[in-house]
């Protein structure tokens, strides 16, 4: 039995358009996620997309999906970069590119930001990503502490706290005012004979024993 060509072809346009639809949305969200953060509504990328709230709900039935299907991504991004930085041969050169590129990626993106909060709704989120990037890094300070770069009693939670705050700074006007307070941080970071002890410890690791694998 033979199929007429004009009867296959509308279903495979059919097809052909639901994942242009679905590719379009996947964008459109991803910048609306990024500007506007992960409370962002399906009806605003809805607007943007050109298509009805219905045809997101539809491809996209439960919202937490789209969410994670972007942020697997963009953490999987900085997994990388902390991968990355482990490679350097100089140590402290490593973990300021580490530092300085994820934090600006956090700036671009409010999405990601709220994605690399240690608490919080989405803390579940992306953990296999998160246990890369944690080992990653854990790897890291050490290092840069054994070769002197880095001040003996500073922590990985430490950098957690620290970017969380220079992330933090984001002013439309003075675009690059985050990078004032990183080269602050980074000079606190560095190692000095006649530097005086921290005044507590650094937050435990059990902050992040949800992300070790």
């Amino acid at each position: 039995m033979t199929v007429d060509a004009r009867d296959d072809a509308s279903p495979r346009r059919l097809r052909a358009d639901a994942e242009r639809n679905r590719k379009l949305i996947l964008t459109v969200a991803a910048q609306v996620f990024a500007e506007k953060g992960l409370d962002a509504g399906f009806d605003e990328i809805a607007r943007r997309a050109g298509v009805g709230a219905g045809t997101v709900y539809r491809r996209f039935p439960h919202r937490d999906e789209l969410i994670e299907a972007l942020l697997d991504e963009r953490l999987e991004k900085v997994a990388d970069l902390a991968e990355r930085a482990g490679e350097n041969p100089d140590s402290w050169t490593g973990l300021v590119e580490f530092l300085t590129t994820s934090i600006a990626l956090q700036i671009e993106d409010r999405g990601l930001r709220e994605l690399m909060e240690v608490s919080g709704k989405w803390s579940e989120c992306s953990l296999d990503a998160k246990g890369r990037l944690v080992q990653s890094l854990r790897r890291l300070v050490a290092r840069a502490r054994d070769e002197g770069h880095l001040r003996p009693d500073v922590e990985i939670t430490d950098l957690g706290v620290m970017g969380t705050m220079v992330s933090s700074v984001h002013d439309p006007e003075l675009p690059d005012l985050w990078r004032r307070y990183l080269a602050v941080f980074l000079d606190g970071l560095r190692a000095r004979p006649d530097a005086p002890a921290l005044p507590m410890a650094a937050p435990s690791e059990h902050f992040y024993a949800r992300f070790r694998d």
